[in-house]
């Protein structure tokens, strides 16, 4: 897996050595597993790569070019923001089993926001380019996991509205 702009790898993490077969393992610790069948977590499996995250490493950084979403399979992330005055703030810590980072996935744009391990941490991450494979050769799974990708971006930004009206209203 390496950046499609740079030759540095993507991901700069310890990478975890795992077959498919673990990396299922992996996958059903995460809220994908809820509503796939057995059949596409084995497929999925097979286009994903497992990392570690010590304690205050950072899994993609603010700016950064990193085009793949994370799910966290154990730990804790925080995913950070600077403000006008390079000050970061905490905009959200993300449990096991949650993903986050969709957003470079689905649009390839910079990232929006560091997130940093906060606790030891496995993370699992889908690739832009594995995605874009994954959903030519087996298209009923790939829709499945847009629609997943999607019903997340969506609950979240349904959030930072409710919180932008109550900032707002304060």
């Amino acid at each position: 897996m390496t950046d499609p702009v740079a030759d540095a790898p993507l991901v700069q993490l310890p990478r975890l050595p795992c077959s498919i077969s673990q990396r299922c393992d992996l996958l059903y610790k995460t809220e994908w597993s809820d509503t796939m069948e057995y059949e596409h977590v084995s497929i999925l499996a097979e286009y994903v790569d497992a990392y570690s995250a010590p304690p205050g490493a950072k899994i993609f950084e603010q700016g950064g070019k990193g085009l793949y979403l994370c799910l966290l399979v154990e730990g804790q992330v925080d995913v950070l923001m600077a403000d006008s005055a390079g000050i970061e703030k905490t905009l959200a810590t993300i449990e096991a089993g949650k993903t986050f980072g969709e957003m470079s996935l689905i649009d390839g744009e910079s990232r929006s926001a560091t997130a940093v391990a906060t606790v030891d941490s496995k993370v699992v991450t889908l690739t832009r380019d594995e995605f874009r494979a994954l959903s030519e050769e087996h298209p009923r799974l790939g829709s499945v996991l847009l629609t997943k990708i999607a019903e997340n971006m969506s609950h979240r930004l349904r959030q930072t509205s409710g919180l932008l009206v109550e900032y707002l209203e304060g």
